[in-house]
């Protein structure tokens, strides 16, 4: 395994050492390895490419606007092959938040959350990328990862 060496300010090595140990990594080689494999996944997918992804897109929007809610559904009718599910949330008299999970190449993923977040209303908004490749092996070992089989066979009525 090749070693890369980098050199960070005293500020940042504490920050680093609480992401630790707030999340149990044995050590910032573990810590980092997974920040920039989480960076580079979502950079990945936000440049655009044909990689199949899975996202949450997050969003909170005034569903008194003129028409936001029924073109928000229309956007994702129009893309209903990528929205796969949507909660929604009522925060107060004004506002929603909605979070719609989302399957696809990321690309396409990409272009249905720029356009939702573009909407005129839409407030804040948000995408949470994760590859679809199945992959579990985060480098960290089963006593960190996943140790179990999943058995995805459907049994008879």
């Amino acid at each position: 395994m090749p070693r890369l060496t980098i050199t960070v300010d005293d500020d940042f090595a504490a920050e680093i050492d609480s992401f630790m140990s707030a999340r149990g990594y044995a050590n910032r080689s573990e810590a980092i390895r997974d920040l920039a494999r989480s960076g580079l996944q979502q950079a990945a997918v936000e440049i655009g490419g044909p990689r199949p992804c899975v996202a949450a897109l997050i969003y909170i929007y005034n569903h008194e606007m003129r028409d936001l809610p029924k073109r928000l559904t229309r956007g994702f009718h129009h893309r209903h092959d990528l929205a796969q599910a949507t909660l929604h949330m009522h925060l107060d008299h004004d506002s929603c938040l909605e979070v719609t999970l989302l399957k696809g190449r990321g690309s396409e993923v990409q272009e249905l959350a720029d356009h939702i977040i573009a909407e005129r209303g839409v407030r804040h908004g948000h995408v949470v990328y994760l590859p679809a490749d199945g992959a579990h092996d985060r480098g960290r070992g089963e006593s960190r990862g996943h140790a179990h089989k999943h058995n995805h066979e459907r049994r008879a009525p």
